[in-house]
């Protein structure tokens, strides 16, 4: 049942949405959404795509970071996006739909890949917020390890990774997992992250594994 409450919250967030800087400058640049400026400014702080690389696209509807990718990459690049929700086709990036938490769609993933590694791996995947901490966290977390799971399979010595995650109880334990994968790590909150959000970004460069 919704309450009076939680429908005036719904409604709060939509009239915030709707006059958010980024979500105006998203609609006049006609892109997908407005994490494409996250992963822009990331590129300017952190220079983690060149022409001819491959990179896999976690968490990738509505496409934004897909598309900002495949610009980046080139002709001569390979992108492969994944997501439990659909995703309009973009040029040059295969898609792939379904739950990463499935074996079935990750040995998918694995085989679209023929045995070979990527040098960048990309996950902006967020758990359904519930609006609790306790519950939105746990989540998160359990996402970023299913991410080095990931990584472990795919990404190759020296690769990088870029991961959305949750603060909050169990992110520091998370880094230092992270820390002990990668040579170089460091916490991002790019200007398109809303300030209200908990959520930061870690960019991992040298994967050792």
């Amino acid at each position: 049942m919704v309450t009076h409450r939680s429908a005036a919250k719904s409604i709060r967030w939509l009239h915030s949405h709707r006059a958010d800087y980024y979500v105006k400058r998203a609609f006049k640049k006609h892109l997908r959404s407005r994490s494409w400026f996250k992963l822009a400014n990331l590129q300017f702080t952190d220079s983690l795509f060149k022409p001819g690389i491959s990179v896999v696209d976690l968490g990738s509807a509505p496409g934004g970071w897909s598309k900002y990718v495949v610009n980046k990459v080139g002709k001569n690049g390979f992108v492969i996006a994944c997501d439990i929700l659909p995703m309009k086709p973009i040029p040059r990036v295969y898609f792939l739909q379904g739950d990463l938490n499935d074996n079935k769609v990750i040995k998918i993933l694995y085989n679209l890949l023929n045995n070979k590694k990527v040098q960048v791996i990309l996950s902006d995947m967020s758990p359904n917020i519930s609006g609790k901490s306790e519950i939105d966290i746990p989540r998160s977390i359990h996402l970023g390890e299913l991410v080095i799971h990931i990584c472990a399979n795919i990404l190759e010595v020296g690769g990088y990774l870029v991961l959305k995650i949750f603060q909050g109880e169990g992110f520091e334990k998370y880094l230092c997992c992270i820390r002990s994968l990668f040579t170089k790590v460091e916490i991002r909150k790019p200007d398109a992250s809303r300030l209200s959000s908990r959520e930061v970004y870690i960019v991992a460069k040298g994967y050792k594994i």
